[in-house]
């Protein structure tokens, strides 16, 4: 006889029966003080992503142990308007001018890396490690939020979604830090204070709040698929490119939108698929092993044909967040433009052929007798 695992023992169901009786003004009180302890661990470790992967965390263990929160729509929608407009004020002219500098470089380079995430979601997908949707998106190499929302959007299950890429921003974060040790470039300087409440530039912050808001609001009424993100994205790229408006995001906001987003995507882990996340863990953490490994792979390609220095090639194809790969790259003597031109370009190659990639695998999985 199969044994009941913890979070089904009786214990358990009755601690959750407790909690979802609480009002939600305790429960919101909850997952706040628990996000904010977790917030303060990672940081401590220097994870790029903790504003994120701590308010997620807090939900999964408060929706795991019955609280039944969700978020207000509103609240989500301007969220992911706020993130859409962060990722392209790093839509530069540099940036631009630096990818069409070496573009066939940069397209091979790109291709390939997604190539390789593609094979690893198929495989996951084949032997029914997760289903194909979840397994395509979650191996996807571009920012794990975006991926993560637009996946929702597309029709897989965020929580998985969630669960792949976050888990890999984890590794790839530790496994980038290491490297840049191992090649003794660090400056080893202390990171610089953050000024939570910075003064702000009003017109410019009641544009950007105009833009994410109105964007999202417009993303959604379009029922463009992850439109809530995308269109704010792509309005500000533009904007932002042409020189027509200057972006004001002070982290306060950044982290309240990072939260609202770990939250959404945090209580929606049931019990049960916290059961299936934690007997995929194993096979998951080798995919993301052998996608590092793979993108190393063709770093050293990059060092041996193109002539770029070992550390700029090893930043500029990891397979992690932009984010971390900026701070990382700040603190060590790298080619910080092309790092970030392969990334950004990579992110954007990822956005555009993401969804007709996952279709494809999905049915190809689906004709050959696999289950999608």
């Amino acid at each position: 006889m199969r044994e009941t695992p913890a979070i089904f023992s009786p214990e358990a169901l009755r601690r959750r029966a407790s909690l979802t009786a609480r009002p939600a003004a305790v429960q919101w009180a909850v997952i706040i003080i628990i996000s904010a302890v977790f917030v303060g661990a990672l940081e401590a470790l220097r994870l790029p992503a903790a504003l994120l992967l701590g308010p997620m965390g807090a939900a999964i263990v408060t929706a795991a142990n019955g609280m039944t929160l969700r978020m207000p729509r509103p609240a989500f929608l301007c969220a992911q308007g706020v993130i859409g407009v962060m990722i392209a004020r790093s839509f530069s002219p540099s940036i631009g001018g630096a990818i069409l500098a070496r573009w066939p470089l940069f397209v091979m380079t790109v291709l390939a890396v997604i190539a390789l995430s593609g094979l690893l979601g198929w495989l996951l997908a084949r032997w029914r490690v997760l289903p194909g949707s979840a397994a395509v998106w979650g191996s996807s190499p571009g920012a794990a939020t975006a991926m993560t929302l637009m996946a929702g959007a597309y029709g897989a299950d965020a929580r998985l979604v969630a669960f792949m890429q976050f888990l890999r921003v984890v590794f790839v974060t530790l496994a980038a830090s290491l490297v840049a040790r191992l090649f003794a470039v660090a400056t080893g300087a202390p990171r610089p204070s953050l000024d939570w409440f910075p003064a702000l530039s009003w017109p410019s912050f009641i544009a950007t709040l105009a833009l994410a808001g109105l964007g999202a609001w417009a993303g959604r009424a379009s029922r463009i698929p992850a439109g809530t993100l995308l269109l704010p994205l792509t309005l500000g790229a533009v904007l932002h490119g042409v020189g027509a408006m200057q972006f004001d995001l002070p982290p306060w906001l950044l982290a309240l939108s990072y939260a609202v987003v770990g939250w959404q995507i945090g209580l929606g882990f049931t019990p049960a698929i916290l059961a299936h996340a934690s007997r995929a863990f194993p096979k998951v953490a080798a995919s993301i092993l052998a996608q590092i490994l793979l993108c190393g792979a063709l770093a050293f390609l990059l060092t041996r044909f193109a002539g770029v220095d070992a550390l700029t090639a090893y930043l500029a194809t990891s397979p992690g967040g932009a984010d971390s790969v900026a701070i990382i790259a700040a603190s060590a003597r790298v080619d910080m433009p092309f790092v970030m031109a392969l990334q950004t370009f990579r992110l954007i190659l990822v956005i555009l052929i993401s969804p007709g990639l996952c279709r494809f695998i999905v049915r190809h999985i689906a004709r050959s007798g696999g289950e999608a």
